[in-house]
């Protein structure tokens, strides 16, 4: 594909997954890209995630009732959804905003919008994985729902129906004397699990680090440790960018700087509601009695990445802005709500602790598009908890949108325009 004369040179900025899966997309067009990032690629919150490729996740954050759980963690710092009181008017607004979004009319709206860019990820990852011969882990054993308890299962049971009805994805229902044949290292006793069998896993690390070595033989510049200072515009174009190591020129720049986009919205004259929803995870050495489906703990919000190469803890969801420490609180929680499932829930030996900032909207919907009122400028942000689940999509619907092309789904409801 020949791209239009007047666009030959892109630059990323942000070389998280999305920042790669973009960079992927406008290569194959036929264009220049240049990534940076102020740390690494593939660091940040793509890195120890816990490597879900989820469309069973169609639901959005936005749910009847989160907001109210939202405010009871305010007085339960071991509450997995976590808000931490602070001063910051930005923040209230958002959840302000967050909440008017908390109902059934809107939920069901989102995760419309959701389960096309789902489906359509996945659809594109299949292809590339298997096109560009990344190793990443790639497993397609699904994703397991476990449940300790009959109320737990009673509840997610009315979700699963939920989901049948209105999106078409239906999981099995495993009981719970089933449990341990399905998957031995989970402990008897417990209430059962739904499971769902088109979800994916891949090794986040691993997907990122293939993924950057076949852009670079493809002629795609990464420059790292490349902090952006400034933005110059002038006639409602970016001009350049003045960077840590030098000014830097192009036809069309996608930023795709995940939490930090926020960040960049005075510069950008629009508005960016985006909110750091801090996650954790701790990596380890594979138990001897290993998982071997992922998995997640619903009633305590945990889970369990099962790789061929190690084993990972992870969740957590907490609002407690640009906070860079690790809680060892956390991590020690995220191994206490794995006890009631597995028979082997953690290992001793060495462990990798880590955090993520996730970057949340208000509607629980990224934002990818032209930035209003500058013309070469794009979004590519806002992915929540979603953003492995959701790269590829993205990529291909900024490549579209930014060489007019016709977009393979609507982008409408992902438009910086709707804030």
């Amino acid at each position: 594909m020949k791209p239009p004369a007047a666009i030959d040179h892109v630059i990323v900025v942000g070389a998280g997954v999305i920042g790669l899966a973009c960079a992927h997309y406008l290569n194959k067009a036929g264009l220049r890209v240049t990534v940076i990032d102020r740390a690494t690629v593939g660091s940040g919150c793509s890195y120890g995630n816990c490597g879900y490729i989820c469309p069973s996740h169609v639901l959005p954050l936005t749910e009847p009732g989160a907001i109210a759980t939202a405010l009871k963690s305010l007085f339960n710092p071991k509450s997995a959804f976590r808000v931490t009181p602070r001063w910051s008017p930005t923040f209230w607004n958002w959840m302000w905003q967050f909440a008017r979004c908390c109902n059934q009319r809107q939920m069901l709206a989102a995760g419309r919008h959701l389960k096309a860019i789902l489906d359509s990820s996945l659809d594109e990852y299949k292809r590339i994985v298997r096109e560009e011969s990344l190793e990443c882990e790639w497993t397609e054993k699904g994703l397991l729902y476990v449940l300790q308890t009959e109320h737990g299962m009673e509840e997610f049971a009315k979700n699963d129906r939920f989901l049948t009805e209105n999106f078409g994805v239906t999981a099995k229902r495993i009981e719970g004397e089933a449990l341990p044949t399905f998957d031995p290292a989970l402990q008897t006793g417990l209430a059962g699990a739904f499971h769902y069998p088109h979800d994916v896993s891949i090794r986040p690390d691993l997907l990122n680090a293939a993924w950057v070595e076949r852009l670079r033989t493809r002629g795609v510049t990464f420059i790292e440790n490349c902090e952006l200072r400034q933005i110059k515009k002038a006639a409602g174009q970016i001009t350049h960018l003045e960077t840590s190591v030098g000014d830097m020129q192009a036809d069309r720049i996608v930023f795709a700087a995940g939490a930090l986009s926020a960040r960049l919205a005075t510069t950008l004259e629009c508005r960016i509601p985006i909110e750091p929803g801090k996650g954790y995870s701790v990596t380890m050495e594979r138990p001897a009695v290993c998982p071997q489906h992922p998995m997640l703990f619903p009633e305590h919000r945990v889970g369990v990445s099962p790789f061929r190469t190690g084993y990972r803890l992870g969740s957590m969801m907490e609002f407690s802005g640009f906070n860079a420490t690790i809680s060892a609180q956390r991590i020690q929680q995220l191994r206490d709500s794995a006890k009631p499932y597995l028979v082997e829930p953690f290992t001793d030996g060495p462990q990798q602790t880590w955090f993520g900032w996730r970057p949340m909207t208000w509607d629980s919907l990224p934002i990818i598009g032209r930035v209003p009122r500058l013309s070469n400028a794009f979004l590519a942000t806002g992915h929540n908890m979603l953003g492995v689940s959701l790269a590829t999509a993205t990529g291909r619907l900024i490549r579209e949108l930014l060489l007019d092309e016709k977009p393979h789904i609507d982008p409408a409801p992902f438009s910086p325009l709707r804030f």
